[in-house]
């Protein structure tokens, strides 16, 4: 029971960092807390499901092209919405973000309805077994593909042009300028890649459980795990992720059968509010001292 909890912490863990990689990517950009990170989850699972059962075409036609629409989606909510936010107060900005999450969800729910779709088959299908435990192929391909993603966006900010660019803009907008780097398309970048994980992220949720609107749900359950990790750090959104989704998975195993159901979200929470009275920048953040 353990190491099937163990396994299954492990790859929603993954999952979880890999849609906080895209809060992280945000607000590194542009110091905005989104919270409607869930909601784009949501509608780029969707968006894939339309694409894949809607056009006639082989995967490695439609998935990318599903990719592609979710990066568009990005791009134009941060040219339309945030690109005229410059200088706002914070909170005014944090309700704008809720507000793309209703509208994402109501959009979603007036295309789709409130129905639970079973995502097409888009996984290869293996079998692996583990001291006599069988391990569900969705996990592990879930597992694999977070962690080729993270690498691969880990290698992409450290050695690219682009990812260097992205680095500069993100510590400092007024020194990047002066070096004739262009803040606007770098923020409309961090977008369009934060859509592209999230969609990513989506696909791999909605193979474990189902596709439906409980999928925006998943915005809250990550906040822990940005918060935990660091606000502004790559490294602390993995290791956050896999933190959570383990203790998660653990206590739903233990736990649940004494306090119920959602246990998880439950100690997501707990371990949420010990994070932010004991270490409030978390494991990696970056620490500010402000003058009054």
């Amino acid at each position: 029971m353990f190491i099937q909890a163990l396994i299954a912490g492990i790859a929603v863990g993954s999952v979880y960092a890999l849609i906080a990689l895209g809060m992280v990517l945000i607000y590194k950009a542009s110091s905005v807390i989104n919270f409607s990170q869930g909601a784009l989850v949501m509608i780029g699972a969707y968006i894939t499901y339309a694409v894949v059962t809607g056009i006639p075409a082989p995967l490695w036609i439609t998935i990318p092209i599903a990719i592609g629409l979710s990066a568009l989606l990005g791009v134009v909510i941060e040219r339309l919405i945030f690109r005229y936010m410059t200088g706002v107060d914070l909170i005014a900005v944090i309700m704008v973000t809720l507000g793309i999450s209703f509208l994402l969800e109501g959009s979603t729910t007036a295309i789709w309805g409130t129905l639970n779709y079973s995502f097409p088959k888009i996984l290869p299908e293996m079998s692996f077994s583990l001291g006599g435990i069988h391990i569900s192929e969705v996990y592990i391909w879930s597992f694999i593909f977070s962690m080729v993603i993270l690498i691969m966006f880990t290698l992409f900010f450290k050695y690219s042009k682009i990812g260097l660019r992205m680095r500069a803009v993100a510590d400092n907008q007024k020194a990047s300028i002066s070096l004739g780097i262009h803040p606007g398309k770098m923020i409309s970048l961090s977008w369009a890649i934060s859509c592209v994980v999230a969609t990513i992220g989506g696909v791999m949720l909605a193979n474990i459980k189902l596709l439906n609107l409980g999928l925006s749900g998943i915005g809250i359950l990550v906040f822990p795990v940005v918060i935990l990790g660091g606000l502004d750090s790559i490294i602390g959104a993995v290791l956050g992720g896999f933190i959570i989704g383990i203790l998660g998975s653990l206590s739903a195993v233990y736990a649940g059968g004494l306090m119920g159901g959602a246990v998880d979200q439950v100690v997501s929470f707990v371990i949420l509010l010990i994070i932010l009275l004991v270490k409030p920048y978390g494991l990696f953040g970056t620490k500010e001292t402000l003058r009054l």
